[in-house]
Formats: structure tokens, sequence, C-alpha cells
């Protein structure tokens, strides 16, 4: 009797102990916290999300994650029997079952999770919706100023650092009402970081032309180039700062748009009327990114500063680049 007894309790230890072969992993991003990567998920608001994200991983509270690097998540991957969700995963409430359900076709929509629980029969489980599922912890508000970045605009720390992924979905209105939901493509470009310039805006509209009643600015179709080089970025992952955009503007498909001198810069900062104070603002708020990033050993970093230049119909040419003197990769 006493041997069947601790045969039982030692099976019964193990029955709660999930290891971390059937956990989630997930590789941490430039601008990275603990916070933000639960965010991803939809995991930050429940605290017992944030104790498992330490214990699974075997890091101290309050640590640093490291650019690159897997790390597990409190979620843990069921195969799905084909029937229902709780006979798959041994529950028997319908609500946390249907909260699942739900968890996992967001997840599929939003592109984290790369097909549907029904068809390639993998089911993902967070630990908060079997072990804690009422929110402790307060949802983060977006600062609708510094949503100018093309990133989530948590602030985990005190250095307003909006360089981090999207939120779960997926949704950047600054690239208008239509534009705005950017799936996930592919993460081809994860953990590159870019920044996106569009020439002139604000008091300088660039160069300018008049095309019957229809003025034309150099700076709103500049402008328009970056918001879509912005959300193709962003679409395969890549970590992009647009540098100056316009509040109201969005991707536009008109063919005459409509010019205007309400652009800022990184922050929600005005632009100064001169050009060198113009030049030197944007250089050194790029430059500052840069050197933040840098230090978190990011090494991947581009710049792509976009103008449209006014040529006489005998120097029309297409597209074309500048580039650093012997710089093979730029």
């Amino acid at each position: 009797m006493p041997k069947m007894l601790i045969l039982l309790l030692v099976l019964t230890s193990f029955a709660f102990d999930t290891g971390s072969d059937d956990l989630l992993q997930t590789e941490a991003l430039p601008g990275d916290g603990v916070f933000s990567l639960l965010r991803r998920y939809e995991l930050d608001r429940y605290a017992c999300n944030h104790r498992r994200f330490y214990e699974i991983n075997k890091l101290k509270e309050g640590s640093m994650l490291v650019i690159g690097r897997k790390y597990y998540l409190p979620i843990s991957i069921h195969k799905f029997n084909g029937k229902t969700i709780r006979s798959s995963i041994g529950i028997d409430d319908w609500n946390t079952a249907k909260s699942i359900e739900q968890y996992n076709d967001r997840m599929f929509r939003n592109g984290y999770k790369s097909g549907d629980f029904r068809k390639d029969k993998e089911l993902w489980v967070p630990y908060h919706l079997l072990h804690c599922p009422e929110p402790t912890l307060p949802e983060v508000h977006t600062n609708p100023q510094l949503d100018s970045s093309i990133t989530e605009s948590y602030v985990e720390d005190s250095d307003d650092n909006l360089a981090l992924a999207s939120g779960g979905n997926r949704i950047f209105p600054i690239f208008g009402k239509k534009f705005e939901h950017v799936p996930l493509v592919s993460n081809e470009l994860r953990g590159k970081v870019f920044y996106v310039e569009s020439g002139h805006g604000g008091p300088d509209p660039g160069a300018m032309a008049k095309v019957g009643k229809h003025t034309l600015c150099e700076d709103e179709y500049a402008y328009d180039v970056a918001l879509r080089l912005a959300r193709h970025l962003v679409a395969h992952g890549a970590t992009t700062y647009l540098i100056n955009r316009d509040p109201d503007d969005g991707i536009r498909e008109e063919q005459y748009l409509k010019c205007d001198a309400d652009e800022v810069v990184w922050g929600g900062l005005a632009v100064p009327a001169s050009q060198k104070p113009r030049l030197t603002q944007r250089s050194d708020i790029i430059n500052k990114l840069y050197e933040k990033h840098k230090k978190q050993g990011v090494k991947d970093q581009m710049l792509v500063v976009i103008h449209v230049d006014s040529r006489s119909h005998r120097q029309q040419t297409d597209l074309f680049f500048y580039y650093y003197p012997g710089d093979d990769i730029g």
C-alpha cells in the first residue's frame, strides 16, 4: 500500500509539469521586453502569464531579453483531434473551449499562427485561459500622437521606445482606413530595422507643378510612396520607422493628391521652415534610434529617403538611387 501511494504521488506531480517541449517558442525582436513580447500574443494582461514566462525560461523577474534569442511562451501546443477542443485537451467547460477557439482564430487571422487549427490540427492553449482567465493588469492604450511609428506604441520604459512589433490586431491607422490592417506575409525581414523618410513636408512642399487646375506637390507623392514601402516592410516582419508623416492622409488612390502643410516628424514634432534645421532634426532622430538599436545588438539597419525630382521632358528618367560611395550593401 505505501509503495502504491508513492507511485501515485510521483505520477501526479508529472501531470502538472508541462515542461518546455510542448510550449510555443518565439524570437525576441528589437526593442522587445517581456511585456511587449507577451502583448504580441495577447498574454500581457494576465499576471500569471508573466510569472509563467519567467518560470519556463528560467529567468529572474525583470530580466532583459536578448534580440534574436528564442523564448518559450505560456502557450501550450496540443493536437486537435478533429472533433472538439474539450476532448482534445481534456476539459469540460464549453466557455473555455470557445475562448481557446477564438484565440486560435485571431492568431491565425493576424499572421502569428501559420495555419487554421481545424486543418493543421495544431491547437494553441494560452496558460491564462486555464489558470487565470480574468485580466489583472490594465489595458495598454496607444498615444495617438506617437502612433505615427509603424510599430506598436506601447512604451515599456520611460525612454519612449516605440520599436516594437505590432499589437495583436496588426492595425496601423497611419496607413489610412482602407489599408490599416497589415497581415503578416512572412518573417523574411524580422530583426531588421528600416527608417523610411519622404522628402520635404510641413512648410516645404518640395518641387511644385500645375496640371490643369491641380497643383502638384512633391512631398505628397513622396509620402504616399513612403507609406506603401513602409506597409510592405511591415508585412514582411521588419521593424519600421516612418520618420515624417501626415496625421490624416494615409495611402491615397486619387490621381491628384491634395497639397497640405500639416506633416510632422517622429514624436509629433513640427517641421522647421528653414532647410538646415529641418535636415538636422531628421538626422538627429534617426541617429538616436540607430544608436539605440545598435546597443541592443541589431546589425541590419537601413535608411531609405524618397524624393520625387522635377525634370524637363528632355531629362526625364525612371527610378534611380543614390548611395554611399564604396558601400556594396547600400
